[in-house]
């Protein structure tokens, strides 16, 4: 994809839908009325200000001095974008410039309450309702042609973009902070090279390992496992990604040891000591989850073992959500779902002789990684937006990186490092 994203042609739908037919006087339509309704009941429940352009609060009272607070720029908008389709509405409005934080309110840090609220700030009436919103996803298939589809439209968008808010390693997931010091005064690159090392010792990669990579990124771990004295085979769909992980892979002196493949993890072959794979299997799709670990097994040698970095979510969340379709899904990661512990550990027993030996989770380091990501990219926009990208995309990143650290923050999400082996 080239740097005119797709977001200059999104349709946004709003006040002129179709399907809102019972609008009277140019009001909103009676959809939006239940909207606003329990906007105000998700804002009191979570503790944040819901504010009318003119600073009232929604639902009437007094603005609470010291709490977080969102301004609803165009009332119609929003209400409207909520009340047609809850689940995607929220982001869009967002990205439509419908709603916003007020000033001095950070949106992760507003955004917080309601991941810590998830499943408790709506009331059980609510709740049985959620079958009106939690609509079965459009087709989303992660078969080898689908797969390489869906990660093209995010991955593919432009290795400059990613360079301006990514640290130098250019690690695209969760750094590891040393937990004997406060993270925010420590360095990012030096955090993701010590998320890399983990995965790397995990897998007890060392000199003569002959390493299977599922997911190259930008290829830093690749070298980082060659410089180790292992040899590599690093897999990825993504061409703008294998192009810069070969410069980078030259640029390192390694290119004798690592080997980039255009390729699907099903379509792999050989034999390997240690098996990688890095925020991964989140794009999967939960139908091939079995393919996947499938895969891990067969190409695992004896006594091998396989440490896979996961961002992970409650299993109760998982059996509620899975057939849902979201924001994320939509505008983010299409295809993609988060599975949980309890999934992974059903999976491996049922379709492979892998099993979960270690667990260990550090969702606190992810959303401090969001917040450095978040605040480059804010930083960088004019840069960015010179490589063509639009104010709609601005804020579908700024969402976007905010909904997620708002997530691990309130843990509502989690990540792991997961060491696979067989009994």
């Amino acid at each position: 994809m080239t740097t005119t994203d797709a977001s200059s042609r999104l349709h946004l739908p709003g006040v002129d839908d179709p399907t809102c037919l019972s609008r009277r006087g140019g009001g909103v339509c009676r959809r939006a009325h239940l909207a606003r309704l329990v906007l105000v009941m998700a804002a009191r429940r979570a503790g944040v200000d819901l504010l009318w352009p003119d600073g009232s609060p929604v639902g009437g009272g007094e603005p609470t001095p010291g709490r977080p607070a969102l301004e609803v720029v165009r009332p119609r908008d929003f209400l409207e974008r909520v009340a047609h389709d809850p689940k995607i509405g929220i982001g869009e409005a967002y990205m439509a410039g419908d709603w916003r934080a007020a000033p001095g309110t950070d949106l992760a840090s507003a955004m917080v309450p309601f991941a810590e609220r998830i499943e408790a700030f709506l009331p059980p009436w609510l709740h049985r309702l959620r079958f009106v919103v939690d609509r079965r996803p459009p087709l989303t298939d992660n078969s080898p042609t689908g797969a390489r589809r869906h990660i093209e439209a995010h991955y593919d968008l432009s290795n400059d973009m990613f360079a301006t808010f990514l640290d130098s390693s250019m690690s695209y997931s969760s750094a590891r902070f040393d937990p004997a010091r406060p993270r925010a005064g420590q360095d990012l690159q030096e955090a993701q090279l010590r998320k890399i090392d983990a995965v790397l010792d995990a897998a007890r990669v060392g000199p003569g390992s002959h390493v299977l990579e599922i997911g190259t990124g930008w290829g830093s771990l690749a070298v980082r496992a060659a410089q180790r004295g292992a040899r590599v085979v690093t897999l990825t769909l993504s061409a703008e990604q294998a192009s810069l992980a070969q410069d980078r892979v030259n640029h390192a002196g390694m290119t004798d040891r690592v080997s980039i493949r255009l390729q699907d993890y099903r379509e792999v072959d050989g034999s390997y000591d240690a098996i990688v794979s890095v925020e991964m299997v989140e794009a999967v799709g939960e139908a091939y989850w079995p393919a996947y670990f499938r895969a891990v097994d067969e190409r695992l040698a004896p006594g091998g073992i396989a440490a896979i970095q996961a961002i992970l979510m409650s299993h109760q969340r998982l059996r509620t959500t899975r057939r849902s379709y979201g924001w994320i899904n939509k505008h983010v990661f299409p295809g993609g779902i988060i599975p949980s512990m309890e999934a992974i550990e059903a999976v491996t027993l049922e379709h492979t002789d892998l099993r979960v030996r270690s667990v260990e989770r550090f969702g606190a380091d992810y959303a401090e990684t969001l917040r450095r990501w978040r605040e480059r990219f804010l930083a960088e926009w004019d840069s960015i937006e010179d490589r063509g990208f639009d104010a709609v995309f601005r804020r579908r990143w700024e969402f976007y990186l905010a909904f997620c650290q708002a997530g691990f923050t309130g843990g509502a999400i989690d990540v792991g490092l997961i060491r696979l082996e067989r009994p």
